[in-house]
């Protein structure tokens, strides 16, 4: 391009304003994609402080994450973002001690098995496998080995699947505990091909689901000796540092971010929109603002996401379940939790406790270990798809005092009330993750319907599917669509500076 048309290009970026509702991580990289070539962005979030599912608390003089704690280092999309923001050198990676399954009906505590995927089994017969399945259920895995193979894609359900190639063993006491621990989601309602990729077709060419998790995870092996690394990695001080990182680069790139603010209406104006929501102290009644903008871009949970996007967009379809999460973080003063008896963290068979997993946090992040001193981070999980948090009705204290009492059942120790020195709670809807069973056909429709509106853009996990790895780079595309038909037209370039 030439330098006039560069100029051009500065120019048109430079009278463009994008209002980007919703300060979560999908809007704040949504936000940046647009400043970072010159146009006016101004963020709206309702809550007091940006980051939606990534949260900071302070327990007794610790700072924790009270939501995500990691990321998915698959598509490097997030190491990247880390990179452009000056924050490698904050780069951790989790105690690869691994977790425990507990609750089975045969053994109660078990090491989490290694060498599988989604807890399916390359080897039934191997001792962590056998101990948690039993005798019967290792020779019912086995005679996987023996049926005819499926053609590729003919299994959808990753719980059918597995039930009917190794058994209600395997499925119940190995892969539930995973699919509820990762997705919050009952086996039979995760799509085999979007939560492992390829395993049809291995399954296929192996002849047997042992066979096929077998060369899956060969192919993981070759990658990794290429491209060593973690699976998962996460920032030394919390994940929030990420969130005050982004906003920081927004504020040096002249966008304006704005808390507090719950826009509540947004509208067509012309060949722009308008933006509109409350404002005043509480107590008063409020007056309402009102933004005029080129394009919006709607980075907020479903629901809400839904109602701005009503009136403007038809064909969104029927909103997905999305499951009621809470996670009470405890601090303790419990020795016997120095030797980390269950490893990093604790899934649970399915029906068994009422907590759904279990992370001791101080076991999984040395940064944190050193942070909390002789003391102990234990985060408790509660609810799944279906299944309402069983803290939802209580109060903190009472919320505290159940976790705690999840976590001495989880841990397999003693920890009288005594030993709670602090507690944070944090409520979350959860997004359905993208490997449930037409999540991806819902997702589809959605997208090409809000894309028929000019000057409109949606992003967030109920689109993008759950996880940082898949929320920052959907963000970015979807930014790069608006703007460039704001600077270009529909047929303008794709690429991102």
């Amino acid at each position: 391009m030439s330098e006039d048309g560069t100029a051009d290009l500065a120019a048109r970026a430079a009278h463009r304003h994008v209002v980007v509702v919703g300060g979560g991580m999908a809007g704040l990289v949504a936000a940046r994609e647009c400043a970072k070539v010159g146009m006016n962005v101004t963020v709206l979030e309702a809550a007091g402080e940006l980051g939606g599912t990534i949260r900071r608390a302070a327990l007794d003089g610790v700072t924790v994450d009270a939501g995500v704690e990691s990321y998915a280092t698959r598509g490097g999309h997030v190491r990247k973002l880390l990179d452009e923001l000056g924050l490698t050198d904050r780069i951790v990676t989790p105690n690869p001690t691994g977790a425990w399954l507990v609750g089975g009906p045969d053994v109660d505590a078990a090491p989490l098995p290694k060498g599988g995927i989604l807890g399916i089994p390359a080897n039934p017969f191997a001792d962590d496998v056998r101990r948690i399945i039993g005798w019967r259920g290792a020779w019912r895995a086995y005679v996987d080995r023996l049926r005819p193979p499926l053609t590729i894609g003919q299994e959808r359900s990753l719980g059918t699947l597995v039930s009917k190639r190794m058994g209600q063993k395997v499925r119940d006491l190995l892969v539930a505990p995973v699919t509820a621990g990762v997705y919050s989601a009952d086996p039979d309602d995760v799509d085999t091909e979007i939560a492992a990729p390829g395993l049809n077709e291995a399954l296929t060419r192996a002849g047997s689901l042992s066979g096929g998790v077998a060369q899956l995870l060969a192919d993981r092996a070759d990658r990794a000796k290429k491209a060593p690394g973690s699976a998962v990695e996460a920032i030394a001080g919390g994940m929030s540092i990420l969130v005050d990182a982004l906003a920081a680069d927004l504020e040096g790139l002249g966008a304006v971010v704005r808390t507090g603010a719950a826009v509540d209406a947004i509208a067509r104006d012309g060949d722009g929109w308008t933006v509109s929501f409350p404002i005043g102290a509480e107590g008063e009644d409020p007056t309402v603002e009102t933004l005029a903008a080129d394009a919006v871009i709607v980075a907020t949970a479903e629901p809400s996401a839904r109602a701005l996007l009503a009136g403007h967009v038809t064909g969104l379809g029927a909103e997905g379940e999305a499951p009621q999460i809470e996670i009470v973080s405890v601090l303790l003063d419990a020795p016997a939790l120095d030797a980390a008896p269950r490893g990093t963290g604790v899934l649970t068979v399915p029906g068994s406790h009422t907590a759904k997993a279990l992370t001791h946090a101080t076991a999984k992040w040395e940064w944190l270990r050193a942070a909390a001193g002789d003391r102990h981070v234990v985060r408790v999980s509660f609810g799944a798809q279906g299944e309402p948090a069983a803290t939802a009705a209580l109060d903190d204290d009472a919320a505290a005092r159940l976790a705690l009492s999840e976590a001495e059942a989880l841990l397999g120790l003693t920890l009288p009330e005594s030993a709670l020195v602090a507690s944070h709670r944090a409520r979350f809807t959860q997004s359905q993750p993208s490997s449930l069973i037409g999540a991806a056909d819902r997702r589809r429709d959605v997208r090409a319907a809000v894309q028929k509106a000019d000057g409109l853009g949606v992003a967030g996990a109920w689109l993008s599917g759950t996880g940082l790895a898949q929320v920052v780079p959907d963000a970015k595309a979807e930014a790069d669509r608006v703007r460039r038909a704001l600077l270009w037209g529909d047929d303008g370039p794709l690429s991102t500076p």
